[in-house]
C-alpha cells in the first residue's frame, strides 16, 4: 500500500501570510486600495498597528512588512512614506517595496536611496535590527564589495544574532549563483551550525542551502541532472534532515513566524530524497498551508504541494 493516498477534501492554500490571520486581514485591505491606486488613512493606520503589534519579535514584524510590502505594489509605500516621513513603519516598508521592484527584470530602482532610507530607519529605531538586513539585501543586489557587507552584517548580528532575513541574504550573496562560491557557503554554514539554536528564525538555513544547490544540479539537464540526488546521500545532508525530520514537525517546536515556510521545505527536501514517511509527518505539520518557494520549481506551486498533501493526510 503505498504511503501517500488521496482523500477528499484534503483542502490546500497559499497565501502570502501564513497562519498569521491578523496580517492577512491586512494585507487584502491593501490589495483592496493597490487595486484603487489610492491608499486611505484608515489602511495607513492599520498596517502601522498590525507592525507595531509585533513588538520586539523582530522575525514577525520583519515577516509582516516583506508581505506588506509585497501587497501594495511600489505606489502605495510612497504615498505611505509621504504621508510620514518620519514613520519608521512607513520607511521600512517604502524600503522593502524598492527591493521586491529592483529584482524585476529590466527594473531601473536606485537603491542608493534605498539604503539611506534604511540608515534613517536604523536612526529612528536603534534596536531594530530590520533597517540593517534590508540594507543587506540592497548591498546584494547591487553586489557591493564583501567588506561593505561584512559591516552590516555585523549591525544586524548585534541586534538579532539569528535573524533569518539577514541569513538568507547572505546566503545568496555568498552563493555560486551571485558573488561567491561553495566554498564560501560552506564556511557561513560551518560559522554559524554549533551554535544556532535548532528553532531559531534560521534554522533552516542549512537545508536551504541543500535544496538549492540540488535545483542548481538539476537546471542543467541531461544526463548532469541524474545525479542530482546524490547530494541527499551526503554526511551533511543527511545529519541536517535527520535533525530536522525529528524536531520540526513536533507540535510547537518552531515558533517564528515562517515556520510552516520551513515546514515546506522540509516536506519537499524529504521527498526529493525519497523519504516518504518522514515527508508525510512534516507535511501533515503544515496543516495545508503552502508556499510558492520550492514547489514553483517544478511548476504551479499550490498544485504541486496538493498533490503529496492530500496522500500524506488520507486515511489507511
Amino acid at each position: 500500500m503505498p504511503v501517500f493516498r488521496r482523500r477528499k477534501g484534503s483542502r490546500t492554500r497559499l497565501v502570502p501570510e501564513l497562519d498569521d490571520a491578523a496580517l492577512g486581514q491586512v494585507r487584502r485591505r491593501v490589495e483592496t486600495c493597490w487595486a484603487r491606486g489610492s491608499l486611505d488613512t484608515a489602511v495607513m493606520a492599520l498596517m502601522g498597528d498590525v507592525i507595531d503589534e509585533a513588538g520586539e519579535d523582530w522575525d514577525r514584524r520583519a515577516h509582516r512588512l516583506r508581505v506588506l510590502a509585497g501587497a501594495a505594489g511600489r505606489a502605495l509605500p510612497g504615498i505611505w512614506r509621504q504621508h510620514g516621513p518620519r514613520d519608521p513603519n512607513a520607511l521600512l516598508l517604502h524600503a522593502w517595496s524598492e527591493l521586491l521592484q529592483a529584482g524585476q527584470p529590466g527594473s531601473a530602482v536606485d537603491l542608493y536611496d534605498t539604503r539611506e532610507t534604511c540608515l534613517l530607519a536604523a536612526e529612528l529605531l536603534p534596536a531594530d535590527p530590520t533597517p540593517w538586513a534590508l540594507h543587506l539585501a540592497a548591498l546584494r543586489v547591487e553586489r557591493r564589495p564583501s567588506n561593505e557587507l561584512s559591516a552590516v552584517w555585523r549591525e544586524v548580528k548585534a541586534r538579532d544574532p539569528w535573524n533569518r532575513e539577514a541569513h538568507l541574504q547572505a546566503l545568496g550573496y555568498l552563493s555560486p549563483d551571485e558573488c561567491g562560491s561553495s566554498a564560501l557557503v560552506l564556511d557561513l554554514l560551518d560559522g554559524v551550525r554549533s551554535a544556532m539554536p535548532l528553532d531559531a528564525p534560521a534554522a533552516a538555513l542549512e537545508l536551504t542551502a541543500l535544496v538549492r544547490t540540488h535545483h542548481r544540479a538539476v537546471a542543467p539537464g541531461g544526463l548532469d541532472a541524474l545525479g542530482a540526488n546524490e547530494i541527499w546521500r551526503r554526511p551533511d545532508a543527511a545529519r541536517t534532515l535527520d535533525q530536522a525530520a525529528h524536531y520540526w514537525p513536533k507540535p510547537g517546536f518552531l515558533h517564528h513566524a515562517q515556520a510552516l515556510a520551513d515546514l515546506n521545505l522540509l516536506a519537499y527536501a524529504l521527498i526529493k530524497s525519497g523519504r516518504i514517511s518522514d515527508a508525510t509527518a512534516a507535511l501533515r505539520a503544515t496543516g495545508g498551508m503552502a508556499t510558492h518557494w520550492p514547489w514553483n520549481v517544478e511548476g504551479d506551486p499550490l498544485e504541486r504541494f496538493s498533490h503529496y498533501y492530500s496522500r500524506a493526510v488520507a486515511e489507511d
